[in-house]
């Protein structure tokens, strides 16, 4: 009595205390083993998510509910025996104060049963069960079970999984994140929005901050009333980072549970709620979800209070913020070296020593005048955070317009620095700054620098602009950062020079290599202008930008930069040349050496040195490289039907509309192959380079059926008040056309998984059962020969 008593309070203790929590830790599955033509296993699998056990269907009396199936009476059957199942793990517990078996991760019961009709195809069943965590139990709850017989192979075929890997007779419809919410309160007036996701062992789900081209990344848009604001951006976890093989990027993601917090200010008492819709793409070793859309609901009247921590700092964030620095220290190395500023060290520091009374006061002003530098360039930095905001920035960064506004403001500093024309600032300004120095004292000192940062800014203005680009992409303070690493840079030289006033003999002298400086940066400004139009160009999908047409940019970029440094070009502001130096011809072969790298990449070579600026391999002109199609049997350009196109780098004639494929399909006789697939599904990519290239597959995919490539996070809008509206979510439209094929497939199929293979006819039957990932190219061979083979009966 006193065990059943912990459990009732348990489970009421639970009820009590959760708010908009409904927690499913537990996902069963049925198959059907045919043991022979009278006896069948009905097995049921239990998935459990982490830290979660099962109890078994053996346990004390006054312990836990035990797990019991209940099998659907029937004449047809007679159950052979008691269901059995896994060993699990046996446990003294201290709280029931008795030996208790559970079961955690997975667990199989198997129940033999034996068939008295042979018409026989399903068998009905319930199963009731209990589960607990460590601080919790969740009530009893119940789930009907199915067991198809009819679907079901002989027992040498092991099971009821398609031999392709495909579970029959059950609906895949994946739910591997739940999402739940909560709220902080601060103040009266400010809180903070908690969405917590529990995530099912071995899944993973996508961060907030994904680099362009790689998976989708979780977001969060928020319907906010009058009277409620947001402050900063939707913080998250640590979360894990790896080196992405197939996406050639690091990309961050969560396993098991992650914590998204939003910070909010209520200026009117009145509103109780606010909602969110979240967006988010989960996958496992195997398969990704079709990005998926949750309305959430934050109860501002069920608010815990709190002490205001903060929101926990990122350590991504933190990585990436020190990148930012070093690459901005560098910047202004470089940027010591160009004509404006290099021949100001000597003088500068110069003037120190000759006008202080003492070496060491001469070496204070001197340090004085850096640290202003640093000031000024940071008060830039912290101006731009501050007039767009944090937020702002960030989400700039992932914006068409940001993209083509910064192409154009790096190619004009390119044409800049290549000395078509100076940015200046207006002199007035560098007039005033320059009687403002006279006045001496500390003020005069930080005029002096005021000073050099005008006159100085025909040559420092682009670096400064393109670091401010690249800091923007980042958001946060990141363009505060980076102007502290590019102004450190530039001053520290001031107050080295003026401690050690004898290293000034060991500089170089001015001259016109300063100027070759310049135009080096023009040539590298310009090549990094088209990273953002192409960024700009795969997110409307434009192909305007295609890969062979990126990389010709850039090799017609570096192999004229080659040229120039070897002497055979010159631009305005170029000092005569008799001969080049060491220095600039060691520069020009490996400038060359780097041009004549890029060539392979016009017929399809990886160029994994430069990967992370052109698009990627499958965004080409043609599947590959230039003037190669491969024939093989797939159409060529001149005579593609209406909706096809080549699909790269295989040569496959394909399909992107649904409709226009069938009937393709239909006026020539073929079956038609759906592949359910998404630009940021992993394994959709494995798939296509490791199976579809084999020739076996290869030849059946271009010759033997019409191929439907329907994309489920295709981000293409429809016109305006054309979307359809919402079968799985009623009262919402349809965003794109990602989201359609996402619908059709989970209502059609009953599973949201990719990759997801469908074999029909052309009334649209399966001539098959579909598959999923399938990475034995023998065992894919198979399932599409069985298929047209069905077909062609």
């Amino acid at each position: 009595m006193k065990n059943l008593i912990i459990t009732l309070l348990s489970i009421l203790a639970f009820s009590i205390t959760t708010t908009a929590q409904v927690f499913k830790p537990v996902k069963w599955e049925t198959s059907v083993e045919k043991i022979s033509d009278t006896e069948y296993d009905l097995i049921s699998t239990a998935t459990i998510d982490s830290g979660w056990h099962l109890y078994s269907q053996n346990v004390p009396e006054n312990g836990p509910i035990p797990t019991t199936f209940t099998y659907k009476a029937n004449n047809d059957y007679e159950l052979n025996g008691k269901t059995s199942e896994d060993e699990g793990h046996t446990v003294d517990d201290p709280v029931f104060d008795m030996v208790i078996k559970f079961f955690e991760d997975k667990a199989q019961f198997k129940q033999r049963i034996k068939v008295l009709n042979q018409e026989l195809s399903i068998v009905e069943g319930e199963v009731e069960f209990m589960v607990c965590d460590d601080e919790k139990c969740l009530p009893p709850d119940y789930i009907d079970l199915v067991f198809q017989l009819k679907k079901t192979e002989a027992s040498d075929e092991n099971s009821s999984l398609s031999p392709f890997g495909s579970p029959e007779g059950m609906s895949q419809i994946l739910e591997p994140v739940k999402w739940s919410t909560s709220v902080e309160k601060i103040s009266d007036t400010e809180f903070y929005l908690v969405s917590k996701a529990t995530v099912d062992n071995k899944w993973h789900l996508y961060s907030q901050n994904v680099p362009d081209g790689g998976p989708i990344p979780t977001t969060f848009e928020y319907e906010l009333p009058e009277g409620i604001t947001l402050v900063g951006k939707t913080a998250e976890e640590k979360g894990v980072t790896v080196d992405d093989k197939v996406f050639k990027m690091k990309v961050k993601y969560f396993e098991n549970s992650a914590e998204f917090r939003q910070k909010i200010k209520r200026s009117n008492p009145d509103i109780k709620s606010i909602t969110s819709e979240v967006g988010f793409m989960a996958c496992d070793d195997k398969q990704c979800l079709s990005p998926s859309f949750l309305d959430l609901e934050y109860d501002l009247t069920k608010a815990v209070q709190v002490t205001d921590k903060g929101v926990p700092e990122d350590e991504g964030d933190t990585r990436g913020l020190w990148s930012i620095f070093f690459v901005a220290f560098l910047s202004g190395f470089v940027a010591l070296l160009t004509p404006c500023v290099f021949p100001m060290i000597p003088m500068t520091v110069s003037f120190f020593i000759k006008q202080s009374q003492s070496k060491a006061k001469g070496i204070r002003n001197a340090v004085i005048y850096g640290l202003s530098i640093i000031v000024i360039y940071v008060l830039l930095g912290t101006i731009i955070t501050a007039i767009f905001g944090a937020d702002a920035l960030n989400a700039l960064a992932t914006n068409v317009w940001f993209n083509l506004i910064f192409f154009a403001l790096l190619v004009v500093f390119a044409i800049s620095f290549l000395g078509a024309f100076e940015i200046v600032l207006p002199n007035s300004w560098a007039n005033k700054a320059d009687r403002q120095a006279d006045r001496g004292g500390l003020i005069g000192i930080f005029f002096m620098a005021l000073a050099l940062a005008i006159v100085s800014f025909s040559c420092t203005g682009p670096i400064v602009g393109t670091i401010l680009v690249e800091a923007a992409s980042k958001g946060g303070i990141a363009p505060v950062i980076g102007m502290l690493g590019f102004s450190t840079a530039i001053a520290l030289p001031f107050a080295l020079f003026a401690a050690f006033p004898g290293w000034l003999n060991s500089l170089p002298k001015s001259g016109g290599w300063l100027n070759t400086v310049k135009v080096v940066l023009g040539f590298l400004e310009l090549a990094l202008a088209f990273k953002f139009l192409s960024q700009a160009d795969l997110v409307l999908q434009l192909h305007f930008l295609e890969r062979e047409v990126f990389i010709a940019i850039w090799i017609a970029i570096f192999g004229t930069l080659s040229l120039y440094l070897f002497g055979k070009i010159q631009l305005p502001h170029d000092s005569p040349l008799k001969h080049i130096s060491v220095g600039r011809l060691l520069f020009g072969l490996l400038t060359l050496t780097f041009t004549i790298y890029m060539i392979p990449g016009l017929w399809g070579a990886p160029l994994n040195l430069i990967s992370a600026f052109p698009p990627p391999l499958d965004y080409s002109e043609s599947p590959y490289g230039v003037g190669n199609s491969k024939g093989g049997g797939a159409a060529s350009h001149s005579d593609l039907p209406d909706g096809g196109h080549l699909l790269a780098p295989h040569d496959i004639l394909a399909f992107n509309d649904y409709d226009k494929g069938l009937a393709y399909a239909k006026k020539i006789g073929k079956p038609v192959m759906i592949d359910f697939t998404g630009w940021a599904c992993v394994n959709c990519r494995k798939m296509e380079q490791n199976v579809w290239v084999k020739p076996e597959v290869l030849s059946k995919l271009k010759n033997d059926v019409v191929l439907i490539s329907l994309y489920v996070d295709e981000q293409i809008k429809f016109p305006e008040g054309e979307a359809p509206d919402s079968k799985l979510r009623p009262g919402k439209k349809l965003r794109n056309t990602g989201q359609k094929w996402s619908e059709m497939q989970t209502i059609k199929y009953k599973t949201n998984t990719q990759p997801y293979y469908v074999l029909m006819d052309h009334d649209e039957n399966n001539l098959i059962e579909p598959v999923g990932y399938t990475p034995d190219a023998v065992e894919y061979t198979e399932w599409l020969t069985k298929g047209i083979n069905n077909f062609e009966k």
